[in-house]
C-alpha cells in the first residue's frame, strides 16, 4: 500500500494506530521519569501528543490529561501561521506558551513541538506538554488568586524556536530560565521535554521507514475519519432537541461571585451544538477560558457520554459545533488572566452533563468535585538553605453513576493526574503531612451515592513559609441527578496557636508559621437516584467502611429498611 488517496484496509489502520499510540505512551512514560518536579514525575501533569503537518492532533497517549488537547492544537495553529512550511527545517524544536497569542490555555503549561521529516518532507510533528510548578509571576507557583491580568501570571512564551536544526537557541532558554522560580528544576523539566520529543520524533521515523510516509500520512486521515464516524453514529443515536443547562463558578478571587454559565445543546441528526450564549462576560480574575480550552471541555464531556473508547483526536472536534460570546468566561481575549481555567473547565463539563442528562440517563453522573483544588507552599528549606516550591492540585470524589457508586478522592474529567503521596512530599520539601484521608461525610446521598473528598493537613518544618490556593464547589455544592443529594464542599483553614480561620476561595500570599497547618479540604460529589432505593447490602457496606457518620447513614437511608434496627430513631 502506497498510494496517499485510496483509504488502507482496517487490519493496517489498526496497526498503524497501536504504533503511534505506542510512541505517545512511550515519550509520556520517558517525560514523567526524566522530569525534576514532583508535579510531573509524580502528579504526572504532561501530555504527549502526534499531529500531522497540518496540525490536526492524530493520537494523544492513554495517560494524558484532555484539557492537553487545546493547549496542543492550539499551539499547532499557531505555529503554522507564523512558520511556512518551507521555513522549518529538521532538528527545530518550538516552544510555546501564551493563551492569548499562542493557543495555550495557561502559562504554566509548556507546549513543545518538533517537526518530524521523512522522504524530504514534513509528515508530523510530535509535541508534548507539561505543568511547569512555577513559571514566574506575581506569586510562587503562578496559580494563585487576586490576579487581574496576565502580565502578572508570569513569562509570555510565544512560538519561538528553542532548537534551531538540532542547536540550543541558548539565549532564549537563559530568559526563560531567568524569570522564573527555580531556574535550576525548570531546566531539568525543559531538559525532560526536549528528550521526549526527540525520542519520539526517532520512534516515528521508524514506523515511517517500515510503512513509508505516503501510508502514514494516509493512516492520519483514516483515523481522524473513523473517530469522525463514529461519534457522528453516536451523535444519530440521541432525541432530536434542544437540551439546556446552566451552573456557577463559585468566584474569581476579586469579587464576583456566582459566575453563570448557560447552555443550550442542540441535536438534529448526527449534528450536534453547544451554544453558551447567554454566558457571563469575562471577569477581572483568574478564571477566564480561552475557546481552545472550551473546546477541549465540550469535547471531553462529549467523547466520555457517548463513546469514550473513540480515539482522542482530531475527530471528535470536527463533530462539535461550538458557539460562544468573543470577550465572554469561555471565550476571553488579552489581557484576561486564566491561569485558575482549569476549575472553569470542569465546570463547563458539569454543564455539559447537565444537559444532556435525560437524553443520556445511563451515561451521566453526579456532579464531581468540580475543581482543581490547588495547593501552592513556597519557602527556603532551613536544611539545605535552597529555596523550594510545592505545588499541587488534589482531587475530590466523582459522581454517583446508573449502576454504582461514586469513587473518592480522585481526580476527575479533564485533569487525570494523581495526587501526591505523602512519602514524596516529605522527602522532597520542608513539610510534614499531618493528615492525609478521605472527608467523611462528603459524599451526595443517592441509590448510588457520590464520591468523598480528600482532606490534607500540612504544616512547615522548622521554618516559616507562605501558602496560595484555589479552589471552587467551595461556595456551590456538587448537584446530584435524579433524586440524588449534593456532595459536600471544599474549604481552606489555617489552623495557629489561637484556633483556626477559614481562608478565601482564593487564598494568596497567606504566612505560615514553623508548627501552624494548612487544612485543604476538596469537595465530594453529587449523588445518583433517589435514596430510598438504596439497598440493605449497600447500607451495610457504608456502615462498615467508615466513611459515614450515622447520622449521615440517617440521611442516605432516610426510610428504615425492612428488619432494619435504628436503635431507637
Amino acid at each position: 500500500m502506497t498510494r496517499n488517496d485510496a483509504a488502507l484496509d482496517a487490519v493496517t489502520l489498526e496497526i498503524l494506530f497501536n504504533a503511534l499510540r505506542s510512541v505517545t505512551d512511550e515519550t509520556f512514560i520517558a517525560l514523567m521519569r526524566s522530569a525534576y518536579s514532583t508535579n510531573i514525575k509524580e502528579r504526572r501533569d504532561h501530555s504527549t501528543a502526534i499531529c500531522d503537518r497540518d496540525g490536526r492532533l492524530i493520537v494523544q497517549a492513554e495517560s494524558s490529561l484532555p484539557i492537553h488537547l487545546a493547549s496542543m492544537i492550539g499551539m499547532m495553529a499557531a505555529l503554522r501561521a507564523k512558520f511556512p512550511m518551507q521555513e522549518i527545517a529538521e532538528g527545530d524544536i518550538f516552544v510555546a506558551n501564551d493563551p492569548h497569542a499562542a493557543g495555550g490555555t495557561h502559562l504554566p503549561d509548556i507546549n513543545m513541538a518538533m517537526p518530524v521529516f521523512a522522504e524530504g518532507r514534513i509528515v508530523a510533528f510530535m509535541c508534548n506538554i507539561a505543568h511547569h510548578a512555577d513559571v514566574g509571576g506575581m506569586a510562587p507557583g503562578s496559580m494563585a488568586g487576586g490576579m487581574s491580568e496576565i502580565y502578572q501570571e508570569g513569562i509570555r512564551i510565544p512560538v519561538v524556536r528553542l532548537f534551531r536544526r538540532g542547536e540550543l537557541q541558548r539565549d532564549i532558554l537563559n530568559l526563560l530560565l531567568l524569570n522564573v522560580r527555580l531556574p535550576e528544576e525548570r531546566r531539568g523539566d525543559y531538559y525532560a521535554q526536549i528528550s521526549a520529543c526527540r525520542l519520539g520524533a526517532r520512534r516515528l521515523l521508524e514506523i515511517a521507514g517500515q510503512y513509508g510516509a505516503a501510508v502514514v500520512e494516509r493512516g492520519f486521515q483514516d483515523m481522524i475519519a473513523r473517530t469522525e464516524r463514529r461519534m457522528r453514529d453516536a451523535v444519530a443515536a440521541i432525541p432530536d432537541g434542544v437540551y439546556r443547562f446552566a451552573d456557577v463558578m463559585d468566584d474569581d478571587g476579586l469579587g464576583a461571585i456566582d459566575i453563570p454559565i448557560r447552555l443550550a445543546v442542540e441535536v438534529a441528526g448526527d449534528r450536534i451544538r453547544f451554544d453558551f450564549t447567554g454566558t457571563a462576560p469575562q471577569v477581572r480574575g483568574n478564571v477566564n477560558v480561552t475557546l481552545n480550552a472550551t473546546k477541549a471541555s465540550v469535547c471531553y464531556s462529549l467523547k466520555a457520554l457517548l463513546d469514550p473508547e473513540v480515539a482522542n483526536n482530531q475527530g471528535v472536534l470536527d463533530v462539535c459545533e461550538i458557539v460562544t460570546e468573543r470577550g465572554s468566561l469561555l471565550d476571553c481575549v488579552a489581557p484576561s488572566p486564566v491561569a485558575a481555567r482549569a476549575n472553569t473547565c470542569q465546570r463547563i463539563v458539569d454543564v455539559v452533563i447537565g444537559a444532556l442528562k435525560d437524553a443520556l440517563p445511563d451515561a451521566a453522573v453526579g456532579a464531581a468535585n468540580g475543581a482543581n483544588t490547588t495547593a501552592v507552599f513556597a519557602g527556603r528549606d532551613p536544611t539545605t538553605g535552597r529555596d523550594y516550591l510545592y505545588l499541587e492540585t488534589l482531587g475530590g470524589g466523582f459522581g454517583g453513576r446508573n449502576d454504582r457508586d461514586g469513587k473518592d478522592g480522585v481526580q476527575v474529567h479533564i485533569t487525570n493526574t494523581s495526587n501526591l503521596p505523602v512519602e514524596a512530599i516529605e522527602m522532597e520539601y520542608p513539610l510534614r503531612v499531618v493528615r492525609y484521608g478521605l472527608i467523611e461525610d462528603s459524599g451526595g446521598a443517592g441509590e448510588f451515592r457520590g464520591g468523598l473528598g480528600l482532606r490534607r493537613v500540612i504544616e512547615p518544618v522548622a521554618h516559616d513559609c507562605v501558602f496560595n490556593g484555589a479552589g471552587e464547589r467551595f461556595r456551590n455544592a456538587p448537584w446530584g441527578i435524579f433524586g440524588g443529594g449534593p456532595g459536600g464542599m471544599g474549604r481552606f483553614l489555617h489552623v495557629t496557636g489561637q484556633g483556626e480561620r477559614t481562608l478565601d476561595i482564593k487564598p494568596s500570599g497567606i504566612a505560615v508559621k514553623a508548627g501552624e497547618q494548612i487544612v485543604v479540604e476538596t469537595p465530594g460529589a453529587g449523588g445518583y437516584g433517589p435514596p430510598e432505593r438504596r439497598d440493605a447490602a449497600a447500607l451495610e457496606e457504608d456502615r462498615r467502611s467508615g466513611k459515614f457518620s450515622e447520622e449521615a447513614l440517617r440521611e442516605l437511608y432516610p426510610s428504615p429498611l425492612a428488619g432494619e434496627d435504628w436503635g431507637g430513631g
